[in-house]
């Protein structure tokens, strides 16, 4: 409930302070005055998004703060709780707007954003302006009203989860769909390509253990016959037959040259013992020259195919195995396509079975609401002097989506036999806010701790019938709070509590004052918007008489 409003340097508002209370409050004041000034700020310190230059010329900033008390089960707490933001039976909104521009705003003198205050305006107050019945003509915007009836957020979030899964479903079916077409429309060229590479087989490193192979037999080819005639020169009949015999003939004489042979004895031995082991050497390495011919040409023919086929498929040698493996793969997806595309088919199926279920219950719950709402609309048009007219919720069906299947729009028919049509074409003004009135009635019914405020609600209507407007804003306001902008005496005289918004020129600027009403203020008050500027004892009684017998002279 709201208990207070501190505004300082808003517009034409210079310094006011208004301490509000349960039941139906009122405010009235020529066009002009400042009521609509009141709300903006009002808006403003609730983090709504209205007109940008609210601070009074002259003033460094302008400040707006609300005090509201709170049940322990408001829904408030809540939206605190989750900002971490200090509760309690009080809360405090304070927002000052700085002449540059900018916003800063505290819940309980902690700062918060503007998006915390809107979260917790949408706990604290509803307002219904001049133009809110804007919402009540478009039709998009009625499927969330029924919905909001129908307390339906529930099946309406499972609506949106089961269109999510089965948007989901729709695309990986496609996907896969497109992919196997992809691949199919390669898959000559695949099974080609894969069978040309398993019959060559090339494995890792092979290029080069090949390239080296040959480039060993190629330079073995032109030098190997050098090395034989190295070989018969060293071999037998060759130095190792010449350092044999000189070994010998030396051998024959060692025993009468005094000893002076036994060191060249010895040399000759040594040497033809590494002789042995150079011919040794040789000979492994004419073995390892020694190669069939055939080989070298086998070599360079699977040499040049791996390199062929690397540069056929743009690969590096090396990578031509796994290349294989990737071509593979995509025949093994065309072949197991038609399995696992039957399998996401399935997925998709089953996806709109949830689908259709979620919807369906989504649509049987409105359908059921909408009677209710009927039912409870038209019980509210009766006290509003509108018994005769027919409110009526239309449910169609339209393509599917996120939010079901259902289309809703509100018709009316104001008179008996007379064609029933979308609200905004049939109603006249007057109607329209009774319309409104009646709806918002049935939509906040049950709601605690609201602070509902009408602006001119009452608006194109007079007489009895705004009599029975302001009769049905007393009765809302039983146990709540209901604050009422009017121009209307009959609404007037039935508020509970009761400001006159004013303004004055002071030192060459206007000022808007809001002051509460005694009970004589308010028979003039009442008296002043029957009558007009000049206030007659006869407009005095008849504010009494709509005042009530405590007025009455």
């Amino acid at each position: 409930m709201l208990r207070g409003l501190d505004i300082s340097n808003m517009l034409i508002i210079d310094r006011l302070e208004l301490a509000f209370q349960p039941g139906l409050n009122v405010l009235t004041g020529e066009t002009g005055a400042g009521k609509s000034i009141l709300l903006d700020s009002l808006g403003f310190v609730l983090g709504w998004r209205g007109r940008a230059d609210l601070v009074r010329q002259g003033a460094d900033q302008g400040e707006v703060t609300a005090w509201f008390d709170l049940a322990e089960t408001h829904p408030a707490h809540a939206v605190l709780e989750e900002a971490g933001l200090p509760g309690g039976r009080e809360l405090i909104l304070r927002r000052i707007n700085a002449s540059d521009g900018r916003k800063t705003a505290w819940v309980n003198d902690r700062r918060c954003s503007g998006e915390v205050l809107r979260a917790l305006s949408e706990t604290l107050v509803e307002l219904h302006g001049q133009h809110d019945d804007r919402g009540l003509l478009d039709p998009k915007g009625h499927r969330a009203i029924l919905d909001d009836f129908a307390k339906a957020s529930g099946l309406r979030d499972k609506v949106r989860q089961a269109w999510s899964a089965l948007a989901a479903a729709r695309k990986a079916a496609t996907k896969a769909a497109q992919e196997r077409d992809a691949i199919a429309a390669e898959e000559e060229f695949l099974r080609h390509a894969v069978a040309e590479l398993d019959k060559l087989n090339p494995q890792e490193g092979e290029e080069a253990q090949l390239d080296v192979r040959r480039r060993l037999m190629q330079g073995a080819e032109k030098i190997r016959s050098d090395v034989v005639n190295a070989y018969e020169m060293l071999g037998q009949g060759g130095a190792e037959s010449q350092l044999g015999d000189a070994l010998r003939w030396l051998d024959g004489v060692a025993d009468r040259a005094d000893g002076t042979l036994e060191a060249p004895m010895a040399a000759l031995s040594r040497a033809i013992v590494e002789l042995d082991d150079a011919m040794e050497g040789i000979v492994a390495a004419i073995d390892t020259m020694s190669f069939n011919p055939l080989e070298l040409e086998e070599t360079e023919e699977r040499l040049f195919a791996i390199r062929g086929l690397a540069r056929k498929h743009d690969v590096q040698p090396d990578d031509l195995a796994g290349f294989a493996d990737t071509l593979r793969g995509k025949l093994d997806a065309l072949d197991a396509g038609e399995a696992a595309q039957a399998e996401l088919e399935k997925a998709v199926r089953d996806a709109q079975a949830a689908y259709d279920t979620a919807a369906d219950a989504l649509s049987a719950a409105r359908s059921k609401a909408a009677g209710k709402l009927d039912k409870a609309v038209g019980a509210e048009l009766a006290p509003l002097k509108m018994e005769r007219a027919v409110f009526q919720t239309q449910i169609s069906p339209e393509a599917a989506g996120p939010e079901g299947r259902d289309a809703v729009s509100f018709t009316v028919a104001t008179n008996p036999g007379a064609p029933a049509g979308p609200l905004g074409k049939i109603a006249s003004g007057g109607e329209l806010s009774r319309f409104l009135l009646a709806l918002k009635v049935v939509l906040t019914k049950g709601q605690s701790g609201l602070t509902m405020i009408f602006d001119e609600i009452d608006r194109g209507v007079g007489g009895a019938t705004a009599d029975a407007v302001g009769r049905r804003l007393a009765a809302l306001s039983q146990g709540g709070q209901v604050l009422v902008v009017t121009h209307s005496p009959q609404v007037a005289a039935l508020g509970a509590h009761h400001w006159r918004v004013s303004k004055a020129v002071s030192k060459g600027m206007t000022l808007s004052t809001v002051t509460p009403l005694s009970e004589d203020e308010r028979v003039d008050e009442v008296a002043r918007m029957l009558s007009g500027d000049t206030i007659t004892e006869a407009a005095r009684a008849a504010a009494r008489v709509l005042l009530g017998d405590q007025f009455a002279a």
